[in-house]
């Protein structure tokens, strides 16, 4: 028990890291103002020492050219995939592209024509909302319901919502920014409504390395059956779970042949390649930091349970429980504070406001940072909410 406990004191996420001035789109957004930001979706911690060597030792080696993904990486995915899911997949139906918010682009792209529609659930992260949009597509947006404090999907509404033209649903598991891990039996009814009306699945699965509860095991959608798989796009990354979004690397597996066909062509011309700093930590990420993301999971869990007190604690403030990621979806309805970001920002805490992921009078909070600082930035909530209403 000694030999464990030390190994996991090896990894310190409690040490803040400076990222004033080192052109972070998190920090920056704040400059020169007393603002602690917990927006967007991207962790104060250092990678994985791991990670950090192989980028030294690639850096060294000075050739930066044009980089295809490494067959060792491809065979890394496909043993991660199967060890951690029992999901077999062959690696000519991985995909590799420069970031998952890309693949959501060409999916809406590659699939059905000007005109067609794309649905999913609300409230969801910003690029889903968006994405159907630059390619002339209609979005079918379908409410999630809170139900016993538990997100769920609402299918008799989705269901009704279709239309002819509906080609895509669009699929966050685990989601943002409600923090659910959807159940085998969710995804099956979901899967079944798909394939009854031929719609295409694109699941996004970023966050499928950052789950909390234990009991909640992630469930690829294309795991569920053969024939899911062959409707299904499944977008992954470890840029979330190991703190690598800014080294631009994802990849999707795309079982049907001709599926995979059309998306390759609609990444042709547009769709850079991936590079080279990217590929190498991805590889390292997957095969060698096990240890390092088990330590961060069991930090997240302790930051979330942070959270969930204190915000229970607030009035006017409550939350649903955070089952995977480290955000949390706090819904503000009940205080009817018009500009809610505005006002966490006036008292020195930078959230992300509700309604840019079609859920008005929420706000989303991210946990993934140093202990002390979520303290620090839960008091001055707290100090801003007695204020207003004590």
């Amino acid at each position: 028990m000694d030999t464990i406990m030390e190994k996991k004191q090896v990894f310190d996420f409690d040490s803040p890291v400076e990222r004033r001035a080192t052109a972070s789109l998190k920090w920056d957004k704040y400059k020169n103002r007393d603002v602690i930001p917990l927006w967007v979706a991207d962790m104060d911690f250092q990678a994985p020492p791991a990670v950090i060597k192989a980028l030294q030792q690639r850096a060294a080696y000075g050739v930066f050219g044009y980089t295809i993904a490494p067959q060792e990486l491809n065979e890394v995915v496909v043993v991660m995939l199967k060890n951690l899911y029992g999901w077999e997949i062959e690696s000519e139906w991985l995909v590799w592209l420069p970031g998952l918010v890309t693949g959501l682009n060409v999916v809406c792209r590659a699939l059905g024509e000007e005109g067609d529609d794309v649905m999913t659930t609300v409230p969801v992260y910003p690029p889903f909302l968006a994405a159907p949009k630059h390619f002339r597509r209609n979005l079918i947006k379908v409410p999630l319901i809170e139900k016993n404090n538990r997100w769920q999907f609402d299918f008799d509404r989705l269901e009704q919502s279709i239309t002819a033209n509906t080609r895509v649903f669009l699929l966050c598991n685990p989601h943002n920014p409600v923090g659910r891990v959807y159940t085998r039996n969710e995804l099956e009814t979901l899967a079944a409504i798909c394939k009854k009306h031929d719609i295409v699945i694109c699941s996004d699965e970023i966050h499928c390395g950052l789950i909390l509860d234990k009991d909640k095991p992630h469930i690829p959608t294309a795991s569920l059956d053969p024939e899911t798989a062959k409707r299904t796009i499944t977008l992954m990354a470890a840029s979330k779970t190991f703190n690598l979004p800014g080294l631009g690397c994802a990849f999707a597996v795309i079982d049907e042949k001709n599926l995979r066909r059309k998306i390759k062509e609609a990444m042709a011309g547009i769709v850079p390649m991936v590079n080279a700093l990217g590929y190498t930590a991805s590889r390292v990420a997957f095969e060698d930091c096990s240890d390092w993301h088990e330590a961060l999971l069991d930090y997240l869990r302790g930051n979330r349970d942070t959270v969930q007190v204190a915000i229970n604690r607030m009035p006017y403030l409550s939350m649903a429980p955070v089952e995977a990621t480290y955000l949390a979806w706090i819904d503000m309805r009940a205080a009817e504070i018009k500009h809610p970001t505005a006002f966490f920002e006036d008292a020195g805490v930078g959230l992300q406001n509700g309604i840019e992921f079609d859920g008005p009078g929420f706000v989303r909070l991210n946990f993934g940072c140093p202990r002390s600082l979520l303290e620090k930035a839960l008091q001055r909530m707290a100090a801003a909410m007695e204020d207003r209403f004590m």
